[in-house]
């Protein structure tokens, strides 16, 4: 019992306050070319980035990609409750894109997407949590991002919609909604039995509310739940409100509507 109390007290350390100087390596190491990258500390796997990354012993890993050789020791069950912001990113009617595509034609088009979206999220200091079908997803916790979470995924979510042409005169290169929340979740590794692949998420009801934010944006907005924009403390100028009824949700969520 008590080396699992100071287990969880090693995970609530890492997720709430983190160090300083590894926040500083991964900012340094996000800028560097180029992805994939090691999901918790954002060491390149590929380009010139990579090869030093190499000379440093982060080597993409053998038995879990998304991470590179150093970072497996994290690669243990575990985690703990944090108050984090969470960032979704979808392709609004990507089916119907598909359908006037050729299938490598629209894999090339959600690859781009990735690329530009990975680049955004790793340089605002998110854990890029998921890349999958026609969605993103960026983590902001303090431990790895700072207090100031909040006002970075807003950050990023402008940035993937300048990075997609949303603010272009020729219009967007792909319809792309956001939705942005903050709020408690449970952050760790999660995974199978021994042997099988783990991976570091996030997972709780507001994980969910983030999702169904990004589901209910139009294209070119970013939906910003209230308690987000509380906890950023930004003053974003004349923005619209919303009361939406999200799917499971009783009560309505209020959000703010941003576009650029």
């Amino acid at each position: 019992m008590p080396q699992e109390s100071t287990h969880k007290q090693e995970w609530q350390r890492l997720l709430n306050e983190g160090e300083r100087l590894p926040r500083l390596a991964r900012r340094f190491q996000g800028m560097l070319p180029s992805s994939p990258r090691c999901k918790l500390c954002a060491a390149p796997f590929r380009g010139w980035g990579g090869t030093l990354m190499h000379m440093l012993g982060k080597d993409q890993s053998r038995f879990n990609p998304r991470f590179c050789a150093k970072c497996e020791q994290f690669e243990r069950q575990g985690g703990a409750e944090v108050v984090l912001t969470m960032l979704f990113a979808d392709v609004r009617g990507s089916t119907m894109l598909a359908e006037k595509m050729s299938p490598i034609e629209f894999s090339q088009l959600i690859n781009r997407f990735y690329v530009v979206a990975t680049d955004v999220l790793v340089r605002t200091d998110a854990l890029v949590d998921r890349l999958i079908g026609d969605q993103v997803v960026g983590l902001y916790i303090p431990g790895f991002t700072g207090q100031e979470h909040p006002q970075r995924a807003i950050e990023a979510a402008l940035g993937l919609l300048r990075a997609t042409g949303h603010a272009s005169s020729d219009g967007a290169w792909l319809p792309v909604g956001v939705g942005v929340h903050t709020g408690r979740a449970f952050v760790g590794i999660v995974g199978g039995g021994e042997g099988t692949p783990q991976d570091f998420t996030a997972l709780g009801d507001n994980v969910n509310i983030a999702a169904r934010l990004a589901s209910n944006a139009g294209a070119g907005e970013v939906l910003i739940s209230d308690a987000a924009y509380e906890a950023a403390g930004l003053d974003l100028g004349e923005l619209a409100h919303r009361e939406l009824e999200l799917k499971g949700k009783v009560a309505t969520t209020g959000v703010w509507v941003l576009r650029l």
